[in-house]
């Protein structure tokens, strides 16, 4: 066989599998000053995101997030097809392991990998073993999913109390059954009848998008309406009809009638076809192009008006993230008014009160105080700095103090600016705008 018309896309698709795997299960443990990469703590109120902690009060970056990765998904599709279903998606990855690695190379249950169309019978032991092994699996993945809300030594900490912990606990299992009947039991139903990505990809398809096709002027053709050709009846047609392109695809479907829905881009029927036509030193008859690059026997138009245009709003909303990530304040400082919004003492002095809360978002404790922009008026509560350990946040009744007069009849409104500081390090301090309220003659 000719080695240079036989590409073997499988082998690239396990090597990316088993690098997103790894990176999955080992990123939560990476901490950078106690952050992660990613981590959506409802415990503790926060949220990691590229290692820097962001209070929940501070989730202003998150519509970037999904905006970024929205359009990342947008993009990917538009230029080709759906290349995140076969190379990157969970499903994906997980029927992969359960058929091909542990039924198929493991067990041995599977006599012919080649062959997906056709279910395992018999050989009860193995096939419970080979579900059993899964059970495991399942709840290693649910426990990875889980690290990205609680951090990976808290978890097993919480799940060592299982009494304390039910809630947690019941989503861990949950999500581990929900696997288990996916892998087992749903399958590429998943793919074709749940995944909403499935129904959308084709609003977001051209001519110039990037998807698995049977090149009819090479094949020939296979259907003619609702009538099939085993074996194409042109003349000098290369397709064989032995219908390994068939075989071997996990969603059961023939690529040769043209795009499908079902079809998820894992190029097995390119791998199939290529070990077949590289016995009479031919390419693939199925190939990973476009329908205007195969027509006009181009290379892929990559770029055009569409992707230039996902490109372009895409770097807009990145770099519109990275300065809005730039302005994470060191502290956090909300001010309520009270109720009872000003008083006149007897020295004809005003009082005006307020809520603060301040929060610590450092990874020390730090003693924090305020300062008025007006000299005019000063803080008679409290009447030294507070302690704040790391992370923590205190409620604090603070009043305000001037001994100005307001002639007028109305009442005097003036705009302060209020900072709030740690004493120990005052390059940690944030800033708000309140008002001062001078009561009427």
């Amino acid at each position: 066989m000719s080695k240079e018309f036989h590409f073997n896309y499988a082998k690239k698709r396990y090597i990316f599998f088993a690098c997103i795997t790894l990176i999955a299960l080992i990123l939560p443990f990476i901490r950078i000053n106690d952050t992660q990469l990613f981590l959506l703590s409802f415990d503790k109120s926060r949220v990691d995101l590229f290692f820097t902690k962001f209070d929940m009060q501070e989730l202003y970056l998150l519509p970037f997030l999904f905006i970024t990765l929205f359009l990342t998904i947008f993009f990917l599709t538009t230029l080709a097809g759906r290349v995140w279903c076969g190379w990157s998606c969970p499903q994906t990855i997980f029927r992969t392991v359960f058929r091909d690695l542990i039924q198929a190379k493991i067990l041995k249950i599977r006599k012919n990998i080649q062959n997906k169309q056709n279910e395992p019978q018999g050989q009860m032991f193995k096939r419970t073993l080979a579900v059993a092994i899964w059970c495991v699996l399942a709840l290693i993945i649910a426990a990875n999913f889980l690290w990205y809300f609680v951090p990976p030594f808290e978890f097993l900490a919480y799940i060592s109390e299982p009494s304390e912990h039910k809630i947690l606990l019941a989503f861990w299992f949950g999500i581990a059954a929900w696997l288990v009947y996916d892998v087992v039991i749903l399958k590429e139903n998943f793919c074709i009848y749940v995944c909403p990505y499935a129904r959308v990809q084709s609003v977001m398809f051209d001519s110039d998008t990037i998807q698995v096709i049977y090149n009819q002027k090479r094949g020939g053709v296979i259907y003619e309406g609702k009538e099939k050709f085993k074996k194409p009846k042109e003349e000098g047609a290369l397709c064989t009809g032995c219908e390994a392109c068939v075989r071997i695809c996990p969603t059961h479907i023939d690529i040769r009638k043209g795009m499908q829905l079902e079809c998820i881009n894992c190029l097995e029927c390119h791998d199939a076809c290529s070990k077949v036509m590289g016995h009479f030193n031919e390419r693939s008859l199925i190939e990973w192009r476009s329908i205007n690059s195969i027509k006009e026997q181009k290379k892929v138009k990559i770029l055009r008006f569409r992707t230039v245009a996902y490109l372009v709003i895409l770097s807009c909303v990145l770099v519109a993230g990275f300065f809005m990530s730039g302005k994470k304040e060191n502290m956090l400082l909300n001010i309520n008014r009270t109720s009872e919004l000003y008083r006149v003492l007897e020295q004809n002095e005003v009082e005006n009160s307020y809520v603060f809360l301040v929060q610590n978002t450092q990874n020390k404790e730090h003693a924090f105080y305020f300062e008025i922009d007006d000299k005019n008026i000063e803080i008679s509560r409290p009447s030294k700095p507070f302690n704040l350990k790391a992370g923590a946040k205190q409620r604090i009744i603070v009043t305000l103090k001037s001994k100005n007069k307001n002639t007028s009849d109305k009442d005097l409104l003036k705009h302060i600016s209020i900072r709030a500081f740690a004493i120990d390090e005052p390059t940690i301090s944030v800033q708000r705008q309140s008002t001062f309220i001078y009561p009427k003659r």
